[in-house]
């Protein structure tokens, strides 16, 4: 620590950090542009201004750049002194020459940082009087507007993409006052986190486009905390909404997981949950091409019925629905009926994975700590399209060993630039194993690209290198062994091992090789390992606590009569078994009940559908790829927006028509009755009532506000439908309050914040009010609570493999393969993904390809599921003959053909 003098106050600051920085830390405002917390210190904007002095008797002092000064102890600054006051005016009068006068027009406007820190430094009037230079704007695609002419120069774009997000379509053209950022040409960026451009840049260079088409300022939006539902990762958002519609997705800063980023897919995925054709009233299948609409008690009643005709109903739940949802299905079918509707594949991976977390022997970093290990071996996960935000955190940890090079010099870790030089030639050591290639692999000190089976050979031979004991493969060649000695001598020389691994290849044999890695390096306990398991969906972890029984099996006992009626709860059945087998599932939708709040072909098929909630209308919990339970909380009751709405949660309809086949009065009156009930069931859930207030929970009498104090508007929203402005909907559920009445301020009791603002404050940036230390952990300290960390069993036994002779293949193998757009199944209903998803594509071999004389433009047939494919043709240098990757877990490509084997594969010929 250091001891530094402010305007005459004493000030205990962290030694590692800059003199901004520190002052910001200890809630002291000093103005800035080019330094961000997580980009370090480059010194360009010059707006950081201070004046420091030699001794408490200087009274001239000298101005420097408090970014650039290291907070040295006995340093003495002075921020309010005029010299520097008047230095900081100027230099926003001057990054202002050219900076149009937008704002009552710029959608930056009341959440700008420039705006911020113009009023910051008290300049008001300019004497600037001459043409402004103009830039041309470009197309940067679906999602991000470019507005050149709002650049004042900071720099902050090109050192957060290009030496950050390591993109390369992104970068600055020209030089003195003609400094240009952006693309060679247009077109959309192609990095997978180019959204946070958004936030990045303190002015309206890069705004978001889709806000743009309805667009309102910030403090006309009503904000909840959610937590990302389009992957594993559990990152936390901010979510806001206006008139009923999800405007905008932000990141919430969370300091263990997304920190200050979030991916495209998390910033832009949500379009979904604002369709206008969505299921919105129940309705019951009278006959064909004829349904009935019903209302809330007819549905209620309807449901009764069912269940009163039927004597055994199988319950679907569902990954991407919550703890709470999952729970009420499995309570009104019965433990025994209850399936979790994922594939035997999928499950036995799920399996595997929790077996790790409650046999605690091997460490499950967080999403920030990927980025402080020196060696990772990724296993059978292409992370940039399945979770962007883990590869982004690889990324910084191959950066890491250039910054603790710079500090070994004296180099302080905030000076970006020092760092990003020793970075160009230094970098920590990643491996990549899997069937094809993936955007990491450019980063990667050596990949292996092959079959799961010549995979799952090479790994064992890794973990055979280091511990002795582990099964051994004896027919590798001599050139892969050689790569499995370098490997394995490569992580025992680390300080800090990281091994990644997860479902999305849906090879549980794949997964128990990192865990013997894993084992066997933590067995020699001379370093540090850490295992990270990825699973497919929010709450894959979650659902699988929970239990059933396979999509397979529950399939299985209607064919067999052993149960007659199945209901699917947020379930598309369609996305997980062949077209043939859903249809002829389907054939008699009136003993099949659906709940859902996207129209599914499972949903359209069903005899009964009741419309459900989506994650922006609802409160609830959920399981990350960490064993994190986190909360997310409703934004807005769409009720309120229109009576006609017949929109519950879905734990609510279900527990619902329970309490009315039992003839019982509702005992589930909240979130905290259901929260209560499955943590008495089942005793990992206990923690979960700590991962978010009560819903009677008070800060000084107040419930926390949804919406800015300035929020406009209040009592005109349905102006348009009556002039006699209802009163807005009281939360039974949360703390949170659907109005700007109540709590808005940093508080060490609340770690879920809906919006942050501070006086003064209203960019992103604010974000910095509400911490600990710049970059640190929030005052309230982090959201969720870890379900396994106090396990005390040990997990000592490894998993044996018989060597597996590689014989040439008579048939393909089908691989899945991803991409950010159109991998998750929500929003894959989205317009605007739906534009970005590529084509789908069948991949393969090249040299395959040419022996068998297929062209760059073919389109290649199959058969597979009883189900003709006809796909064009993309060619592989590095796939395995004999494989082909199909895009697993699209509409029209189930998660059944994962591993499937195809006998003919030939040119389609129109």
């Amino acid at each position: 620590m250091s001891i530094i003098y402010v305007d005459g106050k004493k000030y205990s600051v962290s030694a590692l950090d800059n003199l901004l920085q520190a002052c910001l830390s200890v809630g002291l405002d000093v103005p800035y542009f080019c330094w961000h917390p997580m980009l370090g210190s480059l010194g360009a904007c010059r707006q950081c201004a201070v004046t420091q002095y030699n001794s408490l008797t200087d009274n001239h002092g000298k101005l420097i750049m408090s970014c650039m000064t290291p907070a040295k102890n006995g340093t003495i600054i002075s921020i309010n002194d005029s010299s520097s006051k008047e230095f900081r005016r100027s230099i926003v009068e001057l990054l202002l020459t050219n900076h149009p006068h937008d704002c009552p027009v710029c959608e930056e406007g009341g959440h700008c940082h420039l705006q911020d820190m113009t009023v910051m430094t008290n300049h008001n009037s300019r004497s600037y009087r001459f043409s402004k230079r103009t830039h041309k704007n470009q197309y940067l695609g679906s999602f991000i507007k470019h507005e050149m002419n709002r650049c004042i120069g900071c720099y902050r774009c090109v050192r957060y993409y290009k030496d950050y997000a390591d993109g390369v379509d992104l970068d600055v053209y020209g030089t003195h006052d003609n400094i240009y950022f952006g693309r060679i040409e247009d077109g959309a960026l192609e990095n997978e986190h180019s959204g946070n451009l958004i936030e990045i840049c303190p002015t309206g260079v890069f705004t978001d486009k889709l806000h743009s088409k309805k667009y309102n300022r910030k403090w006309d939006m009503q904000y909840a905390p959610g937590i990302c539902q389009n992957c594993s990762i559990g990152c936390n958002i901010s979510i806001g909404e206006r008139y009923g519609e999800i405007r905008r997705i932000e990141n919430r800063y969370h300091q263990n997981i997304n920190h200050y980023l979030i991916c495209d897919l998390g910033r832009f995925g949500y379009s979904h949950t604002d369709l206008k054709k969505r299921p919105k009233q129940p309705f019951i299948y009278m006959n064909t091409n004829n349904v009935s609409i019903l209302n809330f008690s007819e549905s209620i009643e309807t449901a009764v019925n069912f269940f009163q005709r039927y004597k055994r109903v199988i319950g679907v739940g569902s990954i991407r629905s919550s703890i709470e949802n999952n729970f009420a299905l499995q309570e009104l079918v019965g433990q025994e009926n209850f399936s979790h509707g994922m594939s035997k594949k999928e499950i036995s991976c799920v399996k595997l994975i929790l077996n790790v977390f409650k046999n605690n022997q091997l460490y499950i970093p967080s999403l920030k700590e990927i980025e402080s290990y020196d060696t990772i071996l990724i296993i059978g996960e292409d992370l940039t399209q399945t979770s962007p935000r883990v590869a982004l955190a690889v990324r910084q940890a191959m950066k890491k060993r250039a910054k603790k090079l710079a500090q070994l010099n004296g180099i302080p870790e905030w000076n970006a630039s020092f760092v990003s030089h020793i970075a160009e030639n230094h970098k920590n050591s990643l491996y990549i194993i899997h069937t094809h290639e993936t955007k990491l692999d450019d980063i990667a000190e050596w990949c292996y690209v092959s079959s799961i089976n010549e995979q799952i050979n090479f790994l064992s031979s890794i973990s055979y290198q280091i511990d002795k004991t582990c099964p051994n493969i004896s027919n590798l060649s001599s050139y892969l062994i050689s790569k499995a000695h370098l490997i394995s001598k490569k992580i025992m020389l680390s300080k800090k091992v990281l091994i990644i691994c997860g479902s999305h290849s849906f090879s549980q044999s794949l997964i128990k090789s990192a865990i013997n890695i894993a084992m066997s390096i933590n067995k020699k306990n001379i370093n540090h390992v850490g295992l990270t398991c990825l699973t497919s969906s929010s709450n894959t972890l979650g659902l699988g606590l929970i239990g059933g029984f396979s999509i397979e099996t529950a399939l299985q006992k209607l064919k067999q009569k052993e149960a007659d009626a199945i209901i699917f709860m947020e379930y598309d059945i369609y996305r997980y078994i062949s077209e043939n087998e859903c249809n002829d599932i389907l054939r008699n939708r009136r003993n099949i009940i659906t709940i859902d709040h996207q129209y599914s072909r499972t949903y359209q098929q069903s005899g009964l559908g009741l419309p459900a909630a989506n994650f922006t209308e609802s409160s609830g919990t959920i399981v990350n790829f960490e064993g994190r339970a986190q909360r997310f909380f409703q934004v807005y009751d769409p009720i309120f927006y229109d009576k006609k709405n017949c929109l519950y949660v879905s734990w609510k309809w279900l527990h619902l028509i329970k309490s009315k086949i039992e003839k019982k009065e509702v005992y589930w009156i909240n979130l905290d009755d259901v929260i209560s009930a499955f943590c008495n069931k089942y005793p990992i859930f206990k923690k979960v009532k700590e991962a978010g207030p009560h819903s009677n929970f008070r800060i000084h009498g107040q419930k926390i506000a949804r919406s800015p104090h300035r929020y406009s508007g209040r009592t005109a929203i349905l102006s348009h439908l009556n002039v006699h402005e209802p009163s807005q909907p009281k939360d039974v559920n949360t703390m949170f309050s659907f109005s700007m009445e109540g709590y808005n301020q940093p508080n060490k009791f609340l770690s879920h914040v809906p919006f942050a603002w501070f006086p003064g404050w209203n960019s992103p940036q604010s974000w910095n009010k509400f911490q600990k230390e710049v970059g640190k952990s929030l005052i309230s300290g982090d959201s969720g609570v870890h379900l396994f960390k106090d396990n005390k069993k040990v997990l000592d036994t490894y998993f044996n493999f018989f060597s597996k002779n590689i014989i040439k293949e008579k048939y393909w193998s089908i691989v899945p393969y991803y991409h950010i757009f159109g991998n998750e199944e929500l929003t894959q209903y989205s317009p605007i993904i739906k534009k970005n998803i590529p084509l789908e594509y069948i991949l393969i071999n090249e040299i395959e390809a040419l022996e068998l004389g297929f062209k760059k433009d073919s389109v290649l047939e199959f058969n597979c599921l009883n189900q003709d494919f006809r796909l064009p043709i993309r060619l592989s240098k590095y796939i395995s003959q004999k494989q082909i990757g199909l895009p697993i877990g699209r509409k029209g490509f189930p998660i059944s053909l994962a591993g499937k084997k195809i006998k003919y594969l030939r040119e389609f010929i129109t």
